[in-house]
């Protein structure tokens, strides 16, 4: 492979740049490892790390051996490492049990905050999925207030994380129609306000409206500027997980975010006899379908660094084995 495009994530950890990277692909094919890992090489050149799980089943917990939260939290034998867990279609809410009060949102109280949330609702036409956008944005102002320098973000399967990236746009969107016809709906505050038992006043409403507006225009920007983010695919050696991962890339290209890094994992690689034959008919079958397909995954992606990592005899739990795991990445000969 050209030295351009050679199979390690070392132009992502060079790339100080970067602040968003998202790592998915289709279910099952080690996403959550290889998000830990690639967190776990980012602390070691950059000054703070956060692994943020979207994934509905939260496998970072069971990855690091470690009970994680809706807050940011250290993550046991690293200095500069945390990670949280969280459900975009859930609202942020402070996590009793793993972590002190978060920090103010800008977003203000609960009221504020369910009104701003109907009168969104009411203007752009009752649109879908408004709740989960909103919580959305909740979480990109927290993660901005703390100021980490790179965000790994381990996704849920291709279809919802595709979602999640059109949110910055899709907000954004109705974010500026709020804001361009505040004048003619205000009449609807008061409706509100009553209905939630509260007298709030349009302009404090208005406020919140633009400083979430604020947020979500800086996030788009950055989603679609290949300086600061960038998107990690992860697929296995076989046909649909290949036909997954293409359904994705075309679908980020078309979102205008940056991808230039697939992680082939799973791999296998059997042992010969002395004259060079797979004894294993079962592993000789399965070897000769990856090398099937990770031909085509070089000719289809001749501009793209793939990292090929093997099949591990066993699974990789706790920080040190992701520690050992996640020295592939940089070397997958290791």
């Amino acid at each position: 492979m050209d030295e351009a495009y050679e199979g390690n994530i070392k132009n992502i950890l060079e790339q100080t740049s970067l602040k968003w990277i998202f790592v998915g692909g289709k279910g099952g094919v080690g996403k959550t490892t290889c998000s830990s890992s690639l967190a776990v090489q980012l602390s070691k050149v950059r000054k703070n790390v956060l692994l943020i799980s979207t994934d509905p089943a939260h496998n970072t917990s069971d990855a690091f051996s470690q009970q994680f939260g809706k807050s940011p939290q250290k993550v046991n034998g690293f200095d500069n490492l945390f990670c949280m867990e969280i459900d975009a279609s859930q609202p942020m809410e402070n996590d009793q049990e793993n972590s002190t009060d978060l920090p103010d949102l800008g977003v203000g109280d609960n009221q504020i905050w369910n009104i701003s949330k109907k009168l969104l609702s009411e203007v752009s036409g009752s649109l879908p999925g408004i709740d989960e956008a909103m919580s959305f944005a909740q979480i990109f102002k927290l993660i901005d207030s703390m100021e980490f320098d790179c965000v790994v973000f381990d996704t849920a399967p291709t279809g919802h994380t595709l979602r999640l990236l059109s949110f910055p746009s899709v907000l954004e969107k109705t974010f500026g129609k709020i804001v361009d016809v505040f004048g003619q709906v205000k009449p609807l505050i008061g409706m509100f306000s009553g209905m939630f038992g509260g007298n709030i006043n349009s302009n404090d409403i208005y406020q919140k409206i633009n400083e979430v507006l604020v947020t979500v225009k800086k996030v788009n920007a950055q989603f679609n500027d290949p300086d600061v983010t960038t998107f990690v695919c992860v697929c296995i050696a076989e046909f649909l997980s290949l036909y997954e991962t293409e359904r994705l890339i075309q679908a980020l290209m078309a979102q205008n975010i940056d991808t230039h890094n697939i992680i082939v994992n799973q791999l296998i690689y059997p042992e010969k006899d002395d004259k060079g034959n797979i004894a294993c008919k079962k592993c000789k079958s399965r070897y000769n379908i990856q090398q099937k397909y990770l031909s085509q995954i070089s000719d289809l992606y001749e501009d793209f660094h793939v990292i090929k990592l093997p099949l591990q005899e066993s699974e990789v739990r706790g920080p040190e084995a992701l520690k050992s795991f996640s020295e592939k990445l940089v070397n997958p000969e290791v």
